[in-house]
Protein backbone atom coordinates (compact mmCIF):
# COMPACT_ATOMS: atom_id res chain seq x y z
CA UNK A 1 0.00 0.00 0.00
CA UNK A 2 1.09 3.56 -0.57
CA UNK A 3 -0.21 6.89 0.30
CA UNK A 4 -1.47 9.16 -2.07
CA UNK A 5 0.36 11.99 -2.85
CA UNK A 6 0.43 14.50 -5.96
CA UNK A 7 4.14 15.55 -7.14
CA UNK A 8 4.36 18.66 -9.54
CA UNK A 9 6.88 18.04 -12.14
CA UNK A 10 8.65 20.61 -14.18
CA UNK A 11 9.52 19.54 -17.88
CA UNK A 12 12.64 21.35 -19.64
CA UNK A 13 13.16 20.48 -23.12
CA UNK A 14 9.01 20.30 -23.19
CA UNK A 15 9.32 21.00 -27.00
CA UNK A 16 11.70 17.87 -28.42
CA UNK A 17 10.70 14.50 -28.70
CA UNK A 18 12.02 12.73 -25.56
CA UNK A 19 9.81 15.93 -23.61
CA UNK A 20 7.04 15.22 -25.82
CA UNK A 21 6.90 12.04 -24.97
CA UNK A 22 7.44 11.83 -21.09
CA UNK A 23 4.55 14.90 -21.21
CA UNK A 24 2.29 12.30 -22.97
CA UNK A 25 3.32 9.65 -19.95
CA UNK A 26 2.80 11.95 -16.88
CA UNK A 27 -0.82 13.08 -18.28
CA UNK A 28 -1.74 9.69 -17.16
CA UNK A 29 0.13 9.45 -14.32
CA UNK A 30 -2.01 9.25 -11.10
CA UNK A 31 0.33 10.94 -8.80
CA UNK A 32 1.18 13.19 -10.83
CA UNK A 33 0.69 17.22 -12.09
CA UNK A 34 2.16 18.87 -14.59
CA UNK A 35 3.62 22.64 -14.01
CA UNK A 36 6.20 24.78 -15.72
CA UNK A 37 6.98 23.50 -19.28
CA UNK A 38 10.18 25.24 -20.78
CA UNK A 39 12.18 25.34 -23.78
CA UNK A 40 15.03 27.36 -25.76
CA UNK A 41 14.65 28.54 -28.86
CA UNK A 42 10.98 27.73 -29.13
CA UNK A 43 10.07 29.58 -26.02
CA UNK A 44 7.15 32.13 -25.84
CA UNK A 45 5.12 29.52 -28.33
CA UNK A 46 2.36 26.97 -27.19
CA UNK A 47 3.31 23.49 -26.59
CA UNK A 48 0.65 22.63 -29.15
CA UNK A 49 2.73 23.97 -31.77
CA UNK A 50 5.36 21.64 -31.40
CA UNK A 51 2.95 18.53 -29.78
CA UNK A 52 -0.16 18.82 -31.47
CA UNK A 53 -1.17 15.38 -30.19
CA UNK A 54 -1.02 16.48 -26.41
CA UNK A 55 -4.66 18.57 -26.50
CA UNK A 56 -4.53 18.79 -22.54
CA UNK A 57 -1.36 20.92 -22.99
CA UNK A 58 -1.67 22.31 -26.10
CA UNK A 59 -2.66 26.09 -24.38
CA UNK A 60 0.16 26.04 -22.14
CA UNK A 61 2.85 28.49 -22.89
CA UNK A 62 6.89 27.62 -23.35
CA UNK A 63 8.82 29.59 -20.60
CA UNK A 64 12.56 30.24 -21.03
CA UNK A 65 14.57 27.82 -19.46
CA UNK A 66 16.00 29.16 -16.20
CA UNK A 67 16.38 27.53 -12.87
CA UNK A 68 13.65 30.02 -11.73
CA UNK A 69 11.00 28.51 -13.79
CA UNK A 70 12.21 25.48 -12.60
CA UNK A 71 12.41 25.99 -9.08
CA UNK A 72 9.49 24.90 -6.40
CA UNK A 73 8.87 21.42 -7.83
CA UNK A 74 8.92 18.41 -6.64
CA UNK A 75 10.37 16.97 -9.78
CA UNK A 76 12.35 18.29 -12.83
CA UNK A 77 12.55 16.50 -16.11
CA UNK A 78 15.78 17.50 -18.04
CA UNK A 79 14.92 16.78 -21.87
CA UNK A 80 18.33 18.51 -22.47
CA UNK A 81 20.85 18.46 -25.44
CA UNK A 82 23.83 16.64 -23.71
CA UNK A 83 26.25 18.49 -22.15
CA UNK A 84 23.41 21.32 -21.00
CA UNK A 85 21.96 18.92 -17.82
CA UNK A 86 25.02 19.62 -15.84
CA UNK A 87 25.16 23.42 -15.85
CA UNK A 88 21.07 23.18 -14.98
CA UNK A 89 21.29 20.95 -12.49
CA UNK A 90 23.87 22.85 -10.82
CA UNK A 91 22.14 25.93 -11.01
CA UNK A 92 19.28 24.61 -9.54
CA UNK A 93 21.32 23.59 -6.36
CA UNK A 94 22.72 27.33 -6.61
CA UNK A 95 19.06 28.34 -5.65
CA UNK A 96 18.84 25.89 -2.59
CA UNK A 97 16.19 23.77 -4.63
CA UNK A 98 16.16 19.91 -4.05
CA UNK A 99 13.72 18.64 -6.05
CA UNK A 100 14.21 14.58 -7.93
CA UNK A 101 16.06 15.77 -11.20
CA UNK A 102 15.70 12.92 -14.27
CA UNK A 103 18.37 13.88 -16.81
CA UNK A 104 17.02 12.50 -20.35
CA UNK A 105 20.52 13.43 -21.67
CA UNK A 106 24.00 11.58 -21.09
CA UNK A 107 25.80 13.81 -19.21
CA UNK A 108 25.38 11.57 -16.16
CA UNK A 109 25.06 8.19 -17.31
CA UNK A 110 29.14 7.43 -16.78
CA UNK A 111 30.92 6.48 -14.01
CA UNK A 112 34.37 7.02 -15.66
CA UNK A 113 35.35 10.84 -16.31
CA UNK A 114 37.84 9.77 -19.34
CA UNK A 115 35.09 7.89 -20.75
CA UNK A 116 32.87 11.03 -21.05
CA UNK A 117 35.78 13.30 -22.19
CA UNK A 118 36.85 10.81 -25.05
CA UNK A 119 33.65 10.47 -26.73
CA UNK A 120 32.10 13.77 -25.25
CA UNK A 121 34.55 16.15 -25.86
CA UNK A 122 33.85 18.19 -22.62
CA UNK A 123 34.17 18.39 -18.80
CA UNK A 124 32.54 15.29 -17.33
CA UNK A 125 29.42 16.71 -14.96
CA UNK A 126 29.48 13.66 -12.44
CA UNK A 127 27.62 10.76 -12.16
CA UNK A 128 23.94 10.33 -10.95
CA UNK A 129 22.39 7.25 -10.14
CA UNK A 130 21.51 5.11 -13.17
CA UNK A 131 18.32 4.80 -14.06
CA UNK A 132 17.79 1.49 -15.74
CA UNK A 133 16.01 -0.77 -12.77
CA UNK A 134 16.38 -4.20 -14.43
CA UNK A 135 20.19 -3.70 -14.51
CA UNK A 136 21.86 -6.40 -12.96
CA UNK A 137 24.74 -5.05 -10.57
CA UNK A 138 26.41 -8.04 -8.78
CA UNK A 139 23.91 -10.44 -7.00
CA UNK A 140 20.98 -7.46 -6.85
CA UNK A 141 19.21 -4.70 -8.98
CA UNK A 142 19.93 -1.25 -10.04
CA UNK A 143 16.25 -0.66 -8.28
CA UNK A 144 17.21 -0.87 -5.06
CA UNK A 145 19.65 1.96 -5.37
CA UNK A 146 16.80 4.11 -6.74
CA UNK A 147 14.74 3.95 -4.08
CA UNK A 148 14.77 7.75 -2.74
CA UNK A 149 17.11 8.82 -5.01
CA UNK A 150 17.10 12.53 -6.15
CA UNK A 151 19.13 12.42 -9.17
CA UNK A 152 18.95 10.37 -11.92
CA UNK A 153 20.59 9.61 -15.11
CA UNK A 154 18.65 8.20 -17.88
CA UNK A 155 19.84 5.40 -19.81
CA UNK A 156 20.71 6.13 -24.26
CA UNK A 157 17.83 3.60 -25.35
CA UNK A 158 20.60 1.70 -27.93
CA UNK A 159 22.05 1.18 -24.41
CA UNK A 160 19.08 0.05 -22.69
CA UNK A 161 18.31 -2.37 -25.93
CA UNK A 162 21.48 -4.20 -26.04
CA UNK A 163 22.02 -4.39 -21.95
CA UNK A 164 18.71 -6.24 -22.00
CA UNK A 165 19.02 -8.51 -24.22
CA UNK A 166 22.90 -9.47 -23.26
CA UNK A 167 22.71 -9.37 -19.73
CA UNK A 168 21.28 -12.60 -18.68
CA UNK A 169 24.09 -14.04 -20.15
CA UNK A 170 26.75 -12.20 -19.06
CA UNK A 171 25.40 -12.42 -15.29
CA UNK A 172 25.38 -16.19 -16.01
CA UNK A 173 29.22 -16.00 -16.91
CA UNK A 174 27.99 -17.73 -20.69
CA UNK A 175 28.96 -15.32 -22.50
CA UNK A 176 32.68 -14.09 -23.71
CA UNK A 177 31.92 -10.49 -23.56
CA UNK A 178 35.52 -9.68 -25.51
CA UNK A 179 33.80 -10.21 -28.72
CA UNK A 180 30.22 -8.92 -28.79
CA UNK A 181 28.89 -7.41 -32.13
CA UNK A 182 25.07 -5.59 -32.06
CA UNK A 183 23.39 -3.73 -34.67
CA UNK A 184 20.77 -1.86 -34.51
CA UNK A 185 18.07 -0.75 -36.47
CA UNK A 186 16.97 2.36 -34.84
CA UNK A 187 13.57 5.13 -35.56
CA UNK A 188 14.50 8.68 -36.99
CA UNK A 189 12.97 10.30 -33.49
CA UNK A 190 16.28 8.88 -32.12
CA UNK A 191 17.87 10.95 -33.88
CA UNK A 192 15.76 14.03 -31.98
CA UNK A 193 14.12 17.24 -33.49
CA UNK A 194 16.94 18.90 -34.96
CA UNK A 195 16.81 19.93 -38.56
CA UNK A 196 19.22 17.86 -40.58
CA UNK A 197 18.91 17.41 -44.69
CA UNK A 198 19.76 13.50 -43.89
CA UNK A 199 16.69 14.09 -41.50
CA UNK A 200 13.98 15.39 -44.04
CA UNK A 201 11.44 12.57 -45.24
CA UNK A 202 12.73 13.19 -49.20
CA UNK A 203 16.32 11.52 -47.86
CA UNK A 204 15.64 8.71 -45.50
CA UNK A 205 12.00 7.31 -46.86
CA UNK A 206 13.24 3.89 -48.52
CA UNK A 207 16.53 4.35 -47.16
CA UNK A 208 19.09 2.82 -44.55
CA UNK A 209 21.72 4.48 -43.66
CA UNK A 210 24.56 3.77 -40.60
CA UNK A 211 25.55 5.97 -38.64
CA UNK A 212 28.42 6.23 -36.15
CA UNK A 213 30.29 3.34 -37.52
CA UNK A 214 33.53 2.06 -36.32
CA UNK A 215 33.21 2.37 -32.73
CA UNK A 216 32.31 5.90 -33.11
CA UNK A 217 29.07 6.26 -31.07
CA UNK A 218 29.05 7.85 -27.95
CA UNK A 219 26.79 4.67 -26.41
CA UNK A 220 29.94 2.13 -26.53
CA UNK A 221 31.42 3.16 -23.01
CA UNK A 222 27.45 3.01 -21.50
CA UNK A 223 27.14 -0.30 -22.78
CA UNK A 224 30.64 -1.73 -21.70
CA UNK A 225 29.84 -0.19 -17.96
CA UNK A 226 26.65 -2.14 -18.32
CA UNK A 227 27.71 -5.01 -18.78
CA UNK A 228 30.54 -4.89 -16.57
CA UNK A 229 28.10 -4.11 -13.94
CA UNK A 230 26.96 -7.27 -15.03
CA UNK A 231 29.46 -9.35 -13.96
CA UNK A 232 31.92 -8.89 -17.30
CA UNK A 233 35.25 -7.82 -17.15
CA UNK A 234 36.96 -7.09 -20.39
CA UNK A 235 34.13 -5.62 -22.84
CA UNK A 236 34.98 -5.07 -26.14
CA UNK A 237 31.43 -4.51 -28.57
CA UNK A 238 31.22 -3.83 -32.42
CA UNK A 239 28.36 -1.20 -32.36
CA UNK A 240 26.81 -0.23 -35.28
CA UNK A 241 23.69 1.53 -35.85
CA UNK A 242 20.87 2.27 -38.56
CA UNK A 243 18.57 4.86 -39.10
CA UNK A 244 15.49 2.96 -40.57
CA UNK A 245 12.47 4.92 -41.78
CA UNK A 246 9.79 4.45 -39.10
CA UNK A 247 9.21 7.10 -36.58
CA UNK A 248 10.17 5.45 -33.55
CA UNK A 249 11.59 1.92 -32.08
CA UNK A 250 15.08 -0.19 -31.82
CA UNK A 251 15.77 -3.66 -33.15
CA UNK A 252 18.93 -4.27 -31.62
CA UNK A 253 20.44 -7.87 -32.65
CA UNK A 254 23.34 -8.65 -30.37
CA UNK A 255 25.52 -11.78 -30.36
CA UNK A 256 28.04 -13.17 -28.72
CA UNK A 257 30.33 -16.19 -28.41
CA UNK A 258 30.17 -18.36 -25.87
CA UNK A 259 32.71 -18.36 -22.89
CA UNK A 260 35.06 -21.14 -23.59
CA UNK A 261 33.93 -24.26 -21.52
CA UNK A 262 30.29 -23.63 -21.56
CA UNK A 263 28.20 -25.61 -24.01
CA UNK A 264 24.27 -25.05 -24.45
CA UNK A 265 21.26 -25.31 -26.46
CA UNK A 266 18.27 -23.05 -27.38
CA UNK A 267 16.41 -24.78 -24.89
CA UNK A 268 19.39 -23.96 -21.85
CA UNK A 269 19.92 -20.79 -22.77
CA UNK A 270 15.60 -19.85 -22.71
CA UNK A 271 15.81 -21.37 -19.38
CA UNK A 272 19.00 -18.64 -18.45
CA UNK A 273 16.83 -15.89 -20.10
CA UNK A 274 13.86 -16.56 -19.04
CA UNK A 275 14.78 -17.09 -15.49
CA UNK A 276 16.45 -13.29 -15.21
CA UNK A 277 13.10 -11.37 -16.12
CA UNK A 278 10.86 -13.80 -14.79
CA UNK A 279 9.66 -11.22 -12.41
CA UNK A 280 10.48 -8.09 -14.24
CA UNK A 281 7.06 -6.16 -15.32
CA UNK A 282 8.51 -4.64 -18.46
CA UNK A 283 10.97 -7.40 -19.61
CA UNK A 284 9.93 -10.15 -21.82
CA UNK A 285 11.68 -13.20 -23.14
CA UNK A 286 9.11 -14.15 -25.87
CA UNK A 287 8.01 -17.88 -26.74
CA UNK A 288 10.30 -19.96 -28.62
CA UNK A 289 9.68 -19.78 -32.16
CA UNK A 290 8.57 -16.28 -32.00
CA UNK A 291 10.76 -13.01 -32.95
CA UNK A 292 10.28 -9.32 -31.78
CA UNK A 293 9.16 -6.84 -33.82
CA UNK A 294 9.18 -2.93 -33.33
CA UNK A 295 5.41 -2.99 -33.51
CA UNK A 296 4.75 -4.99 -30.79
CA UNK A 297 6.53 -2.44 -28.52
CA UNK A 298 5.15 0.72 -30.11
CA UNK A 299 3.56 3.12 -27.39
CA UNK A 300 4.81 0.60 -24.77
CA UNK A 301 7.47 0.79 -21.86
CA UNK A 302 7.81 -3.04 -22.95
CA UNK A 303 11.08 -4.87 -24.34
CA UNK A 304 10.77 -8.12 -25.71
CA UNK A 305 13.47 -10.85 -26.26
CA UNK A 306 14.62 -13.52 -27.95
CA UNK A 307 17.45 -15.80 -27.99
CA UNK A 308 19.14 -18.70 -30.20
CA UNK A 309 22.09 -20.31 -30.72
CA UNK A 310 23.57 -20.22 -33.71
CA UNK A 311 25.83 -23.54 -33.70
CA UNK A 312 27.55 -23.43 -36.87
CA UNK A 313 29.63 -20.13 -35.75
CA UNK A 314 29.05 -20.90 -31.98
CA UNK A 315 27.49 -17.69 -31.51
CA UNK A 316 24.36 -16.38 -28.89
CA UNK A 317 22.18 -14.52 -31.09
CA UNK A 318 19.93 -11.82 -29.41
CA UNK A 319 16.76 -10.13 -30.85
CA UNK A 320 15.49 -7.52 -28.57
CA UNK A 321 12.88 -4.61 -29.34
CA UNK A 322 11.86 -1.94 -27.51
CA UNK A 323 10.14 1.91 -28.43
CA UNK A 324 13.05 4.33 -28.03
CA UNK A 325 10.89 7.34 -26.74
CA UNK A 326 9.26 4.78 -24.17
CA UNK A 327 11.48 2.50 -22.43
CA UNK A 328 14.49 3.71 -24.20
CA UNK A 329 13.69 7.05 -22.52
CA UNK A 330 10.37 8.44 -21.40
CA UNK A 331 8.89 5.40 -19.94
CA UNK A 332 12.47 4.25 -17.96
CA UNK A 333 12.68 7.99 -16.75
CA UNK A 334 9.43 7.21 -15.40
CA UNK A 335 9.78 3.99 -13.68
CA UNK A 336 12.79 5.19 -12.20
CA UNK A 337 10.99 7.89 -10.82
CA UNK A 338 8.56 6.00 -9.44
CA UNK A 339 11.13 3.94 -7.48
CA UNK A 340 12.52 7.17 -5.89
CA UNK A 341 9.23 8.27 -5.30
CA UNK A 342 8.09 5.39 -3.10
CA UNK A 343 5.26 4.49 -5.37
CA UNK A 344 4.65 1.69 -7.78
CA UNK A 345 7.18 0.78 -10.51
CA UNK A 346 4.40 0.22 -13.03
CA UNK A 347 2.35 2.93 -12.16
CA UNK A 348 1.18 5.47 -14.90
CA UNK A 349 3.16 3.20 -18.09
CA UNK A 350 1.43 1.53 -20.31
CA UNK A 351 2.86 -2.34 -21.26
CA UNK A 352 0.62 -2.68 -24.33
CA UNK A 353 1.82 -1.29 -27.36
CA UNK A 354 -0.67 0.10 -30.07
CA UNK A 355 -1.07 -1.68 -33.77
CA UNK A 356 -1.38 -1.52 -36.03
Amino acid sequence: MFMHMTFTVAVAGASGYAGGEILRLLLDHPEVRIGTLTAHSNAGTPLGAHHPHLRALADRVLEPTTPQALAGHDVVVLALPHGASGQVAAELEALGEDPVVLDLGADHRLVDAADWEAYYGSPHAGTWTYGLPELVVGDTHQRARLVDARRIAVPGCNVTAVTLGLQPGVAAGLLDTTDLVAVLAVGYSGAGKSLKPHLLASEALGSAAPYAVGGTHRHVPEIAQNLRSAGAGDVRTSFTPVLVPMSRGILATATARLAPGVEADDDALREVWTAAYADEPFVEVLPAGQWPTTAMTAGANTALVQIAHDARVGRVVTVTAIDNLVKGTAGGAVQSLNLALGLPETLGLPRNGVAP
